[in-house]
């Protein structure tokens, strides 16, 4: 197909009415919509619950151990009676 005749099909094409849409197309596409809005939702609240379990398990688990003190020294006993 040569330039022309493509670019003559394409316009032809373009100034023809469009197809007959299904009439449910519309329902099926708004309730489609609505599932991936409600799974979207659902799927973010539940990774913001868990981000927060994550950062109160974190802070609880902090708070035990107190990983920023220093252990007590095991290699030498305490000093004691002098």
């Amino acid at each position: 197909m040569t330039r022309m005749k493509r670019e003559a099909t394409v316009r032809r094409m373009l100034e023809q009415s469009p197809p007959p849409l299904p009439p449910e197309l519309h329902a099926d596409a708004v309730r489609r919509g609505a599932r991936v809005r409600r799974r979207r939702t659902l799927a973010r609240r539940a990774l913001w619950l868990l981000s927060l379990a994550v950062a109160v398990a974190f802070v609880v688990w902090a708070l035990t151990a107190r990983p920023w003190v220093e252990p007590p020294s095991e290699t030498t006993p305490p000093l004691t009676g002098w």
